[in-house]
């Protein structure tokens, strides 16, 4: 009876696990912001997580699932192109933002260009308007660069909006991937508010791509050619395009073609972020990036303006009518991720840098198809602009966010008659972020005032995360005030992966150990407390079985474990996130196309449906949730036979000594399990007639990482300790 009680016991619990499942709470609504960061953080821990663990690409392909294994084909397949899809349905396919034939550097090239040229480019169509021309002469001239022809009905945009359903208004045509026709989103459903964590994400992702698409040079057969510093497209000594030389601009024709493309959006997004967007606490203008002194005014990127559209007709996108500021708070994750875009191109523009990618972007930016930096021409190119803007962003971060009594930055800030009124609290998510940013800045303006300011402040900003933000019972606070108040609410799990996130880049840029160890701590914590080996999952929140997952959430997850992996050197960071991703990051994505496997249906049997056929985008679900059912403690009080194990120290360093108290006498063996549950080590087989016993245990010869201790009974005893070993 007594045996028949815990295999009944066990039973349930078996059955309540399997039936625990994802389930998806909100799929029609897309924030940008959220989906941008998910994007940027998939492509980290896609090829490149891949190419760092030793993986040679080409060994993958998405028609055979999972090989070589698992991990290579999560990153290097799977995690890759989620993010390219995410790209692509923001930048050309959705709509949702304002088009590139309205943009800054189309509208001052269409005002300079003479009366005929109206309907030259556009088969004649004379229309009162030379945007449109002037917009197809630009795409022509991308096309021949690239040897690749443009897609039909694009929606190329240089400013995103804050939000929009990405449920479609019709169904998806067979024929998606060379007319966008059918992908675009309902305009209606858009929430036209432009966002400077929109625009700043996007921007990221931007550049992701353009710099892995630009890289390289192409030849007519489409093969690619690396650069070298002599081959190139270009006429010899001049900028101007060679038509004869069977050299193409980009790794291969697609590529080329849209590396061009991401760049024009990018350079008009950022011109029309400092021309339209700098905000004095009054009314909108411009700031110039070249003067710029935020002691003598501050200008900065409010949290939300709305905008108003006008009609241009049947054959030409809405045309931007008027900005309204709606918040006019400058928010710290914000304006960190203008600057993460900002940084990032200012570095791929970088005329000095002379690696073999480098050396192709220097064709790129040479006058030919964009303006030469202002060290060659003698006029601001678009490494200029990236670089000013970047400079503004920096001064306004610290004028506005960086309290410096208490030595952090602040989420919130605000202009009160042309004074800073700073917030109080400081959240977790924007420190991990920040001191990434700020770890940029020091590395792309090295031998500047502006990089020692970015060191002293990543500095400040860590020793404030480990002297404030740090547990002594272990783990971080999900936020913090600067007049004392820690954040009492239940520890997240993105808290403590943004954290190690953070103090990983600050490790990376100083070499001080502590924030090294600091960021290994919070990793251990997040898997000790946070991840359900059982269920290949991660609570959200300490305490709650329910788990609760956003893009957000993916995203900074994505980044913490990865981190992990490539800077912290724990082992098992990579497997424990390809498990989690299959189970989580996969069902959350509402539709995918051949790039990952898929043919039509559901043909590679992952349970995400082809694009083609349906009517949602190639996005990820808003919201998700997942009921965690395991044993708990009450299951545990209920069994007739009780065993409490517990090991000191923990974490394990080489031998830990590990104490059984059990209600009832029997035999029991005391194993190690590794995180796939399978027994690598059996620690002791003891009679346990005193109840109380303490074996010593020698782990000197496991790896740093996750394991289990188990105590089995002979009459139905069953328990599992979590334990880590970190030498």
């Amino acid at each position: 009876m007594k045996k028949l009680f815990t295999v009944f016991l066990a039973l349930l619990v078996v059955l309540f696990t399997a039936n625990a499942q994802l389930v998806i709470q909100k799929k029609d609504l897309f924030r940008t912001a959220d989906q941008m960061l998910l994007a940027n953080e998939l492509f980290l821990s896609g090829e490149p997580f891949a190419e760092s663990l030793g993986y040679n690409l080409d060994d993958l392909d998405p028609m055979v699932l999972n090989s070589p294994d698992s991990i290579a084909y999560t990153t290097g397949i799977d995690g890759y192109e989620y993010s390219r899809y995410l790209l692509g349905t923001v930048i050309s396919r959705s709509g949702i933002g304002l088009n590139m034939m309205w943009s800054p550097m189309i509208e001052q090239m269409a005002a300079m260009e003479p009366a005929d040229f109206d309907g030259k480019f556009t088969g004649g169509m004379i229309n009162g308007f030379k945007e449109d021309d002037e917009m197809m002469m630009m795409v022509g001239h991308f096309s021949m660069l690239a040897n690749q022809m443009a897609p039909k009905n694009p929606f190329p945009q240089f400013a995103e909006f804050e939000s929009g359903n990405p449920q479609l208004p019709q169904t998806v045509a067979a024929d998606f991937a060379t007319d966008f026709s059918t992908l675009r989103w309902d305009r209606s459903q858009f929430s036209k508010v432009l966002n400077p964590a929109a625009m700043g994400q996007s921007l990221w992702k931007q550049y992701y791509w353009a710099k892995d698409m630009l890289g390289a040079f192409h030849d007519g057969d489409n093969n690619t050619i690396e650069a070298d510093g002599i081959i190139s497209p270009d006429v010899a000594g001049t900028p101007n395009f060679d038509p004869n030389n069977n050299v193409f601009f980009g790794g291969n024709n697609l590529d080329g073609f849209i590396g061009q493309v991401l760049t024009a959006e990018s350079i008009n997004k950022v011109i029309f972020i400092l021309n339209k967007l700098a905000y004095d606490g009054t009314t909108l203008g411009m700031v110039d990036a070249a003067t710029y002194d935020p002691a003598n005014g501050i200008k900065y990127f409010p949290h939300s303006v709305a905008v108003t559209e006008k009609s241009m007709g049947d054959m030409m996108p809405p045309m931007l009518e008027t900005l309204n500021v709606t918040d006019a708070s400058s928010q710290l994750f914000d304006q960190v991720s203008l600057l993460l875009g900002t940084l990032s191109f200012k570095n791929m523009m970088d005329p000095t840098i002379n690696d073999p990618a480098h050396l192709a972007y220097h064709a790129v930016f040479d006058g030919d198809p964009f303006p030469a930096p202002m060290s060659v021409s003698g006029m601001m190119g678009p490494y200029d602009i990236m670089a000013g803007a970047s400079m503004v962003l920096f001064k306004n971060l610290l004028a506005m966010h960086f309290d410096q009594t208490a030595g952090t930055f602040v989420d919130v800030s605000n202009l009160d008659g042309g004074q800073v009124s700073k917030g109080k609290k400081i959240s977790a998510i924007n420190i991990g972020y920040t001191l990434l940013a700020l770890s940029n800045v020091a590395n792309e303006f090295t031998g500047t005032p502006l990089a020692q300011m970015a060191t002293d402040a990543l500095n400040a900003q860590a020793g404030f995360v480990l002297i404030k933000f740090k547990d002594p019972n272990g783990g971080y606070a999900n936020d913090y005030s600067t007049e004392g108040e820690v954040s009492d609410s239940p520890k997240l799990a993105t808290s403590q992966a943004a954290i190690a996130r953070g103090l990983y880049a600050a490790y990376e840029l100083t070499s001080n150990a502590d924030y090294l160890t600091a960021a290994n701590e919070a990793y251990q914590y997040l898997i000790q407390k946070f991840y359900v080996p059982s269920l290949k999952i991660f609570k959200t929140e300490l305490g709650s079985n329910q788990a609760i997952f956003t893009p957000q959430v993916l995203a900074v997850l994505s980044g913490g474990l990865r981190e992990a992996s490539i800077v912290g050197k724990q082992t098992d960071a990579a497997s424990i996130y390809t498990r989690f991703f299959n189970k989580v990051y996969s069902p959350m994505l509402l539709s995918e196309a051949e790039v990952t496997g898929e043919t039509g249906n559901d043909s590679d049997g992952d349970g995400i449906p082809y694009v083609a056929g349906g009517k949602v985008a190639t996005v990820f679900a808003a919201k998700a949730q997942y009921n965690i059912i395991a044993t708990s403690s009450k299951a545990q009080e209920n069994r007739r036979y009780k065993v409490k194990v517990r090991a000191y120290p923990n974490p394990v360093k080489d031998n830990a000594v590990i104490e059984i108290n059990s209600s009832d006498a029997e035999k029991l063996k005391i194993s190690v399990l590794d995180l796939s549950g399978r027994e690598i080590q059996v620690i002791a087989q003891i009679d346990n007639s005193l109840k109380t016993n303490a074996v010593r245990w020698n782990a000197v010869g496991l790896n740093n990482g996750i394991y289990f201790i188990r105590v089995v009974g002979n009459n139905g005893t069953n328990e599992t300790l979590k334990v880590i070993i970190n030498k």
